[in-house]
């Protein structure tokens, strides 16, 4: 797949794609919008929403003996299948929490609390939900805690900058595979490889949060300890987080029930819906792989999808930056500043982050708000951005971040808001 700027959907296509989501025109209210805002929380595909109703209104416990038990556990077995197949691995330990930021913080204790080791490896760019795991387990566990600075011009964290603080004694490594405040995807497979030189058995965790709904994941290219996913960000709903464990991360000591198998995480009974909800996505996917002409097995089509998606995206990324004939893109836009500008954008996911020389990024976000865009304001006030803004030398930024059930003239409409707002005052 090597599209430089990518490849729309062909309009029948995208035709059907919007079908299945929720929302893609309108707020709940009916009010017409652009919701751009993905990267906080995906618009939801009608199948997730209606596998959670279905699945969710039996009250019977999938641990029962009874008929409807066993398909409860049917449901959860599915799942779990579905999982290793959107990871590309096999074995290990498939484990849903209420958030993927619970099951990291888990995992990163675990690997710091009995894996020996002087040293714990992450990036200035991890969200909290990553970072602050790293910052809090290292110090009590009494770990130097090294910190990979990012690349302003990339936006991204260089794979040497990262690969330099290993060695011998490092227990854990802790990357994410894309920034969710510049889009820049990492280069898992380079890092895992050239880490493993260092110290083979090293443990690696990645973040794919923001990533999964954007492209690819192969355990078998990359071959990672532990990697979680949140599907409230990749189509599905709130109140879910998938993470898989390796064997032998799993079978680290762990708060679990007595009795129960080593590697086991659960505590108390799994929600059969979230299983549902996973599969209903990797459903969506595989669908959409076979609409492109894939007719392999579910895998195989999984990834077709995943591909027409990035190719999609990018697409519609490269047209918001350059614009058309008709239309200036944000690049050229006066008074608008296109942060973390990298022209590769093959190592980009769909997130732009702007400034405009005459509004604060809050500003902003209200302005395209009374125009019907929702956009996020990231500022160096929210713990949630902060350390990242910081190391790019920001103090704050209007991130966009559509999806693939986008069109083109989504696009155009975005930059057409735009303009107007680089006009405000004039």
């Amino acid at each position: 797949m090597n599209d430089a700027y990518g490849r729309l959907f062909p309009a029948d296509l995208q035709s059907e794609i919007r079908k299945r989501f929720l929302l893609v025109d309108n707020d709940a209210q009916g009010d017409a919008r652009l919701y751009f805002e993905n990267a906080g929380g995906s618009l939801r595909l009608k199948a997730a929403l209606d596998a959670l109703v279905r699945v969710d209104r039996m009250p019977d416990a999938s641990g029962r003996i009874h008929e409807t038990a066993a398909v409860l556990r049917q449901i959860l077995r599915r799942g779990e299948d579905d999982a290793r197949l959107l990871f590309n691995v096999e074995g290990g330990t498939v484990y849903a929490t209420l958030t993927a930021s619970a099951a990291m913080f888990e995992m990163v204790r675990a690997i710091a609390e009995n894996v020996p080791g002087g040293n714990m490896v992450t990036t200035i760019l991890e969200h909290p939900a990553s970072f602050d795991p790293m910052s809090i387990y290292a110090a009590k566990f009494q770990k130097e805690l090294r910190i990979a600075p990012s690349n302003p011009v990339t936006g991204g964290v260089d794979v040497d900058q990262i690969i330099g603080l290993l060695d011998e004694d490092t227990c854990l490594l802790n990357v994410m595979q894309a920034s969710n405040v510049s889009g820049a995807k990492f280069d898992i497979e380079q890092i895992v490889r050239r880490a493993r030189t260092v110290k083979p058995d090293l443990f690696i965790l990645v973040d794919a949060v923001q990533h999964a709904p954007h492209g690819i994941i192969d355990l078998q290219r990359a071959p990672v300890d532990g990697i979680n996913i949140a599907p409230y960000k990749f189509f599905g709903v709130r109140g879910s987080g998938f993470t898989w464990l390796s064997e032998r991360l799993a079978v680290l000591p762990h708060p679990q029930i007595e009795g129960l198998a080593a590697n086991y995480w659960d505590l108390g009974s799994s929600a059969p819906w979230q299983f549902a909800v996973l599969t209903e996505i990797v459903n969506y996917v595989c669908w959409l792989g076979a609409s492109l002409g894939n007719i392999g097995e579910r895998r195989a089509q999984f990834v077709a999808g995943m591909e027409g998606i990035e190719l999609h995206e990018r697409a519609l990324l490269q047209r918001m930056l350059d614009g058309t004939n008709e239309r200036c893109g944000l690049r050229k836009l006066p008074r608008v500043k296109v942060h973390l500008d990298y022209e590769d954008l093959t190592k980009r996911d769909l997130i732009v982050a702007i400034g405009f020389d005459h509004l604060d990024s809050t500003s902003a976000v209200q302005e395209y708000e009374k125009r019907g865009v929702i956009v996020y304001e990231r500022t160096t006030k929210s713990v949630f951005s902060k350390r990242m803004l910081e190391s790019f030398g920001l103090t704050g930024a209007v991130r966009i971040s559509p999806i693939h059930c986008h069109s083109a003239i989504d696009i155009d409409r975005f930059l057409e808001v735009t303009a107007d707002l680089s006009a405000l005052g004039q």
